[in-house]
């Protein structure tokens, strides 16, 4: 397997989680889930001992209508006052091919906690040319039932199936020698 072992912290400014959903057969609209925080330990000799772990505040979602924004953090769905994170922690991590990762894991929304896997394709390991320390960047895929996580209002209108699209950029933790090749 490609790769640089090591820890690396999610660069939210560089990260995305995009979700996408259909609305009574009209439309395809998205959200974005933004500040996302966390952590990615890659072990290029052994990728089952990888792990990923991130924190995503529903502070940060933006569904690009301030009005819709406050509706998806309102009880009917995210209740975000009361369950102001999301959280995603592996469970396991799998080669699946060249340049590809089966990562499964337990997404917890709402104190709902359901496993989800990500196709993840690793986009490339190497120095971040502004930081000066190794890097990593990955996407990943997956389609899970919003239902499953209390925030099923309005189905089937609005799908029950939601997709979601996941663009990370990670740098090697500051406090890490850097990884070896």
């Amino acid at each position: 397997m490609q790769g640089v072992s090591g820890t690396y912290e999610i660069d939210p400014t560089h990260t995305t989680v995009v979700a996408q959903w259909n609305h009574f057969g009209f439309s395809n609209p998205v959200a974005n889930f933004g500040g996302a925080e966390g952590r990615i330990v890659y072990d290029a000799d052994n990728v089952a001992a990888s792990s990923v772990e991130v924190t995503l505040p529903l502070s940060g979602l933006n569904a690009f209508v301030d009005k819709f924004d406050e509706h998806l953090r309102s009880a009917d769905f995210f209740d975000a006052e009361r369950f102001p994170v999301a959280t995603f922690r592996s469970t396991a991590v799998e080669d699946a091919g060249p340049g590809k990762l089966k990562v499964t894991g337990d997404l917890t929304i709402k104190d709902n906690t359901r496993p989800v896997v990500l196709d993840v394709t690793i986009n490339r390991f190497g120095e971040h040319p502004m930081l000066k320390r190794p890097a990593a960047g990955f996407d990943a895929t997956t389609t899970l039932l919003r239902s499953d996580f209390g925030v099923g209002a309005y189905a089937p209108n609005v799908s029950d199936e939601v997709q979601l699209r996941i663009t990370t950029e990670a740098v090697a933790a500051a406090d890490e020698a850097a990884p070896a090749e």
